[in-house]
């Protein structure tokens, strides 16, 4: 094939032996170098490990990899292990982060490791564990790391050299194989210029006083019609379309309100019925309400995809996609994140996002990972952006900003967990500490922010000791159990030694599992609590209240997770054998979001079963409780193995 200079230049280096990181826009082919490393490898009989942010594109990795490379592919993550034994492994970041900590003799065989989207070493909730990553990589191991595009991505390959004192070949594209042209949606119009965007967007600005201060809006103001965008990329040729709307229920207001719309053919309408219908029956979804449901929007080219809806059914709906039968999706955010689903257009339903506390507007980076889907590579010589702007909402200097621009820098979020720690004193006890300068937090930061950091370091192995994890210079029974657990250590640790959980039964030990790992939202109804689950809700309660006591006192923040027991109920009734159709009695938890806990509950209960000081008693407990947790719809595996 015929590679791009950037793809060429990247190639050469990592012919030539060298580690490379790669900083190119959305969508301008990035996969194809990953693909030539694992080429590579095969050839010479050595071994590849590919990370990946997220399950969701790891299982796509692995589908689209295996059907390249056959039975090479492997996959690991929480949820699934599937020949693992392959030269070429994929894997979510948080598997290798731990194998490397753990025991990375059993990486020995792994020549290179892929780390895609490795700009998610900003990320506020998981970027530690990128960073990670890199620090504990093997130095036998090569790596190549794929960006979008970042400002500072000379000061990222800077630090990788200083940890790893080899050189790292930076290749940087700045330009995109299929150009974007930007539109807006605003009063009602469709606007091809920011330029025009201010003249007739922005119109006459009325004063108002609020609050001792004074505010603006806009007078004349004409909502955004749906519809008149949607007649306009159809009347332009600029279908398919990927609509980006931040709110699962958003996505599914949206997609009904285009139910008088027909965007397909009398054969494609055939065509797409068909498929939709086989592709249900191989995943088992024939009998499904929320599959009958999207039925209707389906026949006419239109559908919706998000973290609420049954895995499976997320995965009809991109095959349905790729077939370019689907004319419009609307969907969240995630589908732009790595996953390969180009389209002509993407359209913004607005220009802010929920932002983990807070909703503000988008950074340019978000906006050009998701922008970035428009514009299919051999398909389209351009790809269209829509964005819909309500003025009274956004700023014009706003949009101009996310637009034009420059991507925002990477910065570390670093924040060693409780196991991590453990694992490094068990190797270098109070020599630890040394191993801070090898952080990006560190190469990036000014003195009084390294003390403050080093400080927290401290802090957390001081309260490791207070607790009983750590004694002599050494992992306690209870340390060791405790390292076997990433983000949930301190509360488990305590109810282990407590003898709690050889106590509870497998259901109460399902329920505390799911419990762990539940994040309330905000509408949520409080927990009906049986007399069972009580007195453990209470005696974890105490347990997680005295570790907050402790952690405010050395100074210790973000503080560790609480239980939340709100799917004790729907957690009882499907270890109870209910059929998971039933399961909305229970809970008004979207499918999707259910099945993601359940299936993170089980990945707790395997580490406590992996845990070397766990009694057999206890894992046997685990095997019997996995394998009815585990079932039909909850099976990650299940939908893997479905082709």
């Amino acid at each position: 094939m015929e590679y791009d200079r950037f793809q060429k230049e990247a190639i050469d280096y990592i012919n030539r032996g060298h580690s490379v990181i790669v900083s190119a826009p959305t969508g301008s082919g990035k996969t194809v170098i990953a693909e030539h490393v694992i080429t590579e490898c095969l050839k010479k009989a050595q071994g590849v490990i590919y990370t990946a942010p997220i399950k969701a594109l790891s299982n796509q990795k692995f589908r689209d990899f295996q059907g390249q490379y056959g039975d090479k592919i492997g996959i690991l993550t929480g949820d699934v292990s599937i020949n693992p034994e392959a030269p070429v492994l994929i894997m979510t970041t948080e598997i290798f982060r731990n194998k490397a900590l753990e025991d990375p003799r059993n990486l020995k065989r792994y020549a290179w490791i892929i780390f895609d989207e490795v700009h998610y070493i900003d990320n506020e909730e998981r970027g530690t564990i990128w960073e990670e990553s890199i620090m504990f990589l093997p130095a036998h191991m090569k790596m190549l790391c794929l960006s979008a595009t970042v400002p500072n991505i000379d000061e990222l390959s800077r630090w990788i050299e200083s940890v790893h004192k080899m050189p790292l070949k930076q290749v940087i594209e700045k330009q995109r194989p299929v150009p974007l042209h930007f539109f807006f949606q605003c009063q009602n119009e469709i606007l091809d210029r920011l330029k025009k965007l201010q003249q007739k967007g922005y119109k006459k600005r009325i004063a108002h006083s609020y609050r001792g201060r004074q505010r603006f809006t806009h007078a004349f103001f004409k909502p955004n019609r749906l519809s008149s965008l949607l007649h306009h990329l159809q009347e332009n040729d600029a279908l398919p379309s990927i609509y980006f709307a931040f709110g699962r229920r958003r996505c599914e207001t949206l997609a009904q309100e285009l139910f008088s719309f027909n965007f397909l053919t009398k054969d494609e309408e055939v065509q797409i019925s068909s498929l939709y219908d086989s592709l249900c029956e191989r995943f088992d979804l024939k009998q499904e309400k929320s599959a009958a449901l999207l039925t209707p929007l389906i026949k006419r080219g239109i559908a919706y995809h998000h973290a609420g809806m049954l895995p499976t059914l997320k995965e009809v709906i991109e095959r349905l996609f790729t077939s370019r039968l689907l004319k419009v999706i609307f969907t969240t955010e995630t589908f732009a994140l790595g996953i390969n689903m180009p389209a002509r257009t993407v359209a913004f339903d607005g220009m802010r996002k929920f932002y983990g506390r807070y909703h503000r507007n988008l950074t340019t980076r978000d906006f050009y990972q998701m922008a970035g889907r428009a514009g299919r590579r051999g398909m389209d010589r351009e790809g269209f952006v829509y964005c819909r702007i309500n003025p009274n909402r956004i700023q014009l200097d706003e949009v101009r900003r996310i637009l034009y621009g420059k991507p925002e820098r990477i910065t570390s979020k670093f924040n060693s967990s409780y196991a991590t720690l453990l694992h490094l004193y068990e190797k270098h006890q109070e020599k630890l500490y040394r191993l801070y300068p090898l952080s990006l937090h560190y190469f990036q930061e000014k003195p009084r922010r390294r003390k403050g950091a080093e400080a927290q370091l401290h802090a957390k192995v001081n309260l490791l000791k207070k607790l009983g994890h750590i004694r002599d210079n050494a992992l306690t029974h209870k340390g060791r159990f405790a390292a076997s657990l990433y983000g949930y250590e301190l509360p488990l640790a305590e109810i282990y030694e407590e003898n709690v959980l050889e106590e509870l039964s497998p259901v109460e030990l399902g329920i505390l599992a799911c419990a762990l790992v539940y994040e309330p939202r905000k509408k949520d109804r409080p927990p009906k609590i049986t007399r069972n689950v009580r007195a453990l809700k209470e005696a974890t309660e105490e347990i997680t209240k005295n570790i907050h006591r402790l952690e405010k006192n050395f100074g210790i923040w973000p503080k560790s997770k609480e239980c939340f027991w709100h799917l004790a109920q729907v957690t009882e009734a499907w270890l109870r054998g209910t059929d998971f159709s039933k399961l909305g009695q229970y809970s008004d938890v979207d499918e999707g979001e259910l099945i993601r806990y359940f299936r993170m509950g089980l990945q707790i209960l395997r580490e406590i079963r992996q845990a070397p000081v766990s009694s057999d008693m206890l894992k046997e407990k685990i095997n019997g409780l996995a394998a009815v947790f585990n079932r039909d719809i909850v099976d990650a595996e299940k939908q893997l193995r479905l082709e």
